[in-house]
């Protein structure tokens, strides 16, 4: 799935971008850190795995993140890899779509607010992967 694969990649860049010492910047108190959007989206990876492609009806429920940059990078690569791994099984119905495309404009959301992270740390945003 290249689409997979190219969201993939390009989060994981984005993760790289970012000094581990500023994991836990926010550009205004109110918001999450940029360690918790990226904890967010590979949590809402498994999540939507779980609920639409498993069948496993489970609640939201993530826990706050204490980990680092390697582990969220790491927790991400996981998240992504299980995703590919069970939609690569699973006959995909109009409604896996569906929600697979939600998932992916959900991680797309969430990645923006990271590159915008970047951005106010005067750190150059990768280069967009097609």
């Amino acid at each position: 799935m290249t689409t997979l694969e190219n969201s993939r990649n390009y989060t994981v860049a984005v993760a790289e971008a970012m000094p581990e010492k500023n994991y836990g910047f926010k550009p205004v108190p109110e918001v999450w850190s940029f360690l918790e959007q990226l904890h967010h989206i590979a949590y809402g990876i498994g999540w939507w795995e779980e609920n639409y492609v498993k069948g496993n009806k489970i609640d939201w429920a993530p826990t706050p993140t204490k980990k680092t940059k390697q582990e969220v990078i790491n927790y991400l690569g996981q998240a992504y890899d299980s995703l590919k791994e069970t939609t690569g099984k699973t006959e995909l119905s109009d409604d896996l779509i569906k929600g697979f495309n939600s998932t992916l404009d959900h991680i797309t959301h969430h990645r923006g607010q990271a590159i915008l992270y970047l951005r106010c740390k005067n750190i150059q945003a990768p280069e967009y992967i097609y």
